[in-house]
């Protein structure tokens, strides 16, 4: 008989590998010059990055993030997934930390669209559901590396490399991921190209995607009211 993983079970016997993974060996933010460095967004310092909060006014308090990152979030989007991020915006104390996590919530046959994250990498975890996910390397090449993923597998997506997600099935899955800085931005391929604003040009749209005038201005049309 297949054994059984619950959802609980898996996220707590792989948070701390994907942690020390990508704290370890794939960060890519600075390595921090203090024990801790508590992002303080009341500062007007400008910089790369974010001030610290004074260290004698740091409490155990600022080293806990208590918005239960396991509940599930109903999608809401017409893709059918939500995304849970916790990042320093969020999570001050992850500030110089090196990373961040997400909660991937998809409906039956949600996806989560080609996108990937300008200042990091990404491992994924399913915790329960079946979805096939993949990336795609950069040119030349364009290879495409994809697998159907089960309850308790991990995959990882390279540092700055496009990829995706969807669930296969009718039911409901949900994923897990831990991402190699504290804020590792997001564009969506699809997105930024037909959403902007303001819109890139058509007549460069048509030729770079191959495609008629007239579907590029549907796509823009699409894309500019889109709920992200």
């Amino acid at each position: 008989m297949a054994a059984y993983y619950s959802p609980f079970a898996v996220f707590c016997s792989l948070f701390f590998a994907l942690v020390s993974l990508l704290h370890g060996v794939l960060a890519y933010d600075p390595s921090p010059l203090q024990d801790f460095c508590i992002a303080d967004f009341s500062s007007s310092v400008n910089m790369n990055g974010f001030p610290c909060k004074k260290s004698s006014t740091v409490t155990v308090n600022d080293f806990l993030f208590t918005d239960n990152i396991l509940r599930r979030r109903p999608p809401t989007t017409d893709i059918g997934t939500t995304v849970t991020g916790v990042t320093v915006n969020n999570f001050p104390a992850l500030n110089t930390q090196g990373i961040s996590l997400e909660r991937i919530d998809y409906d039956g046959y949600g996806i989560n669209p080609p996108h990937f994250h300008p200042r990091g990498s990404e491992v994924i975890t399913v915790l329960y559901g079946r979805i096939y996910a993949g990336f795609v390397t950069a040119a030349p090449e364009n290879r495409l590396f994809a697998k159907v993923l089960k309850t308790g597998d991990t995959m990882i997506f390279p540092y700055a490399q496009i990829h995706f997600q969807i669930n296969l099935g009718r039911r409901r899955a949900a994923a897990f991921s831990a991402l190699s800085s504290q804020l590792p931005g997001v564009i969506r391929v699809a997105d930024t190209m037909f959403g902007s604003q303001p819109s890139v040009l058509t007549d460069l749209l048509a030729r770079s995607f191959r495609i008629r005038k007239n579907e590029v201005q549907r796509l823009q049309s699409s894309f500019s009211n889109i709920t992200r």
